[in-house]
């Protein structure tokens, strides 16, 4: 299976990688057929992507859809345009995402670093191969893992996948924590253990935000869980109750 190099595979036999396989599979087809495909992510254009991207970084999605709003109205969502703004200026657009002086600054900073690096061409930045694009992305100020392969997979199309609280919780309940349990251990989970489908990552990590969302809550509502007959937490709690 392709995997970014600084992951190394669990040590394991072929049937535990078969059976991680069998089971990340199932996981992904019960939440496609309870809630459908979820046409992420919601943006008009892959740099709409990467604002939206630095923009949910605490934050959520409501809120960043209000700030993404007040862009398009002062007609500033090109990175010429964001160059161009007055740090405070842009910092109240960005308003209603939170954090907004911390988040404006980094705006700035990719937009700066897009024309110096890449003449404002996101074609020339996308056409790094995953590597060295995650590397060059992660050396911006304020693009951490998260954002960086949110960056890589919604905007730049190519297949890595995106780990959030949401993974963390639902892969934890189903007693699929990896042994490494930090982000690149969790990441390798899915990476060593599925084909490396730029769309299969997508719809899989937009199903798990939706889940973890509505369903499996940091109050989970395991009655309505269609992974519960999967789910670790789940029998164990049904035989403590």
């Amino acid at each position: 299976m392709a995997r970014l190099k600084q992951h190394t595979k669990s040590e394991g036999t072929a049937d535990d990688a078969y059976s991680l396989n069998h089971r990340l599979t199932e996981i992904y087809r019960l939440l496609l057929a309870r809630c459908g495909p979820q046409h992420w992510w919601p943006a008009d254009t892959p740099f709409e992507v990467i604002v939206g991207a630095i923009l949910t970084q605490s934050a959520a999605w409501g809120n960043v859809e209000k700030a993404i709003s007040n862009l398009k109205q002062a007609r500033v969502m090109t990175p010429a345009s964001l160059r161009k703004l007055p740090l405070d200026k842009l910092a109240k657009l960005v308003y209603p995402s939170g954090y907004y002086n911390a988040k404006a600054l980094k705006l700035k900073s990719f937009v700066e670093h897009l024309e110096e690096a890449h003449r404002d061409s996101l074609e020339k930045l996308f056409s790094l191969d995953i590597l060295r694009l995650r590397s060059e992305l992660l050396d911006i100020h304020g693009i951490g893992p998260e954002t960086a392969d949110s960056i890589i997979l919604y905007a730049a199309r190519k297949p890595i996948f995106v780990i959030d609280a949401y993974t963390r919780r639902i892969l934890s309940r189903l007693g699929l924590s990896p042994s490494g349990d930090d982000y690149p251990a969790f990441q390798a989970l899915f990476m060593d253990n599925l084909p490396a489908d730029e769309k299969l990552f997508n719809e899989y990590h937009a199903l798990l935000v939706r889940h973890g969302k509505e369903v499996c809550k940091k109050a989970p509502l395991c009655e309505k869980c269609c992974l519960r007959h999967l789910c670790f937490y789940a029998v164990t709690k049904n035989k403590s109750d």
